[in-house]
């Protein structure tokens, strides 16, 4: 009796996190978050001429990354929307001229869920972005602000964990292609710069699954009533 006792209040403890994994990804919910990254970087510069070396400190710079995005799973586990990422860096030169540099795109994603357990699944996710970045920077000694086009396109994996709540925490690990071009102007020159950017970084997140009516994990939260 005492080992049926047991069984019985393992499986009450478990089955609520097997049915919220089950449900929030199931075919018809939508899935609204946004996944938060920031990151900062020093470096220093060593230079050999064959007579000596010299060494000095490199650019720094600092970056603050956020993207919220909605989803609508087509079917079981698998989800398709739309969403922004929007960027700000700066990076300053040891001779103290600083660059800003804002980017804001729109785009598609895609994420497939793959359950390795009652309350966790490991995603891929692919996504392409379209925008634009505004940029000051110093040339020749005059700030100029730049508007740039830009393109990109990132995958990777992830891992999720999810609560009963409809409620899921992320971190994913991504590599980014990214592709600009701008336009300038100095002395009466015209100068077409063209830029691309291969990156990787690590993020964090938090999604909230739900179906039009009511939280996917099937809470009481009033919010999704």
């Amino acid at each position: 009796m005492m080992k049926k006792s047991i069984i019985s209040w393992i499986v009450i403890m478990f089955l609520p996190c097997t049915l919220a994994l089950a449900q929030m990804t199931s075919a018809g919910n939508f899935v609204v978050g946004s996944s938060f990254g920031l990151s900062s970087a020093q470096s220093n510069i060593k230079h050999s001429d064959g007579i000596g070396d010299s060494e000095g400190e490199g650019p720094t710079s600092m970056q603050f990354n956020i993207s919220p995005k909605v989803g609508y799973f087509i079917v079981d586990n698998f989800a398709l929307g739309i969403g922004m990422d929007y960027t700000f860096s700066e990076v300053e030169e040891p001779n103290q001229n600083r660059t800003k540099d804002t980017d804001l795109l729109f785009g598609p994603f895609a994420r497939l869920y793959l359950p390795i357990g009652d309350d966790m699944a490991v995603f891929l996710e692919g996504n392409f972005g379209f925008g634009t970045s505004s940029d000051i920077m110093n040339i020749d000694g005059q700030t100029q602000n730049i508007s740039t086009n830009i393109f990109a396109v990132g995958a990777g994996p992830g891992l999720t964990i999810f609560s009963s709540d409809a409620v899921g925490i992320s971190a994913s690990f991504k590599y980014n292609f990214a592709r600009s071009d701008f336009d300038t102007e100095i002395g009466g020159v015209k100068r077409q710069t063209v830029t691309k950017t291969n990156q990787f970084d690590l993020s964090v997140g938090i999604q909230v699954y739900f179906t039009a009516i009511k939280s996917a994990g099937g809470s009481n939260n009033r919010f999704f009533e």
